[in-house]
């Protein structure tokens, strides 16, 4: 598991709108749209810098769901490879 946090945790760092999206390459935007830490990094400005309220986040909720749904359902089907549930 360690050998994998340079490549998935680590860019999601600069995706999370610590840096801001909209100013790097297209392609770079694209990607970032695909990591779960955009949509957090969406969420928090949008509430602390924006005011916004829970019905204004509510994209990034649902996404934010969707990745957790898809990751859930992945590792189910890596579990049952070791283990019989």
């Amino acid at each position: 598991m360690m050998q994998f946090i340079p490549i998935v945790v680590i860019p999601q760092i600069f995706f999370a709108r610590i840096i801001p999206v909209e100013n790097m390459a297209p392609w770079l935007q694209n990607i970032a749209k695909v990591m779960p830490m955009y949509y957090v990094g969406s969420a928090l400005e949008g509430i602390m810098y924006k005011g916004y309220g829970l019905i204004d986040i509510t994209n990034n909720l649902l996404a934010l769901l969707f990745f957790a749904v898809i990751f859930i359902l992945l590792n189910i089907q890596a579990l049952k490879k070791y283990r019989k549930l």
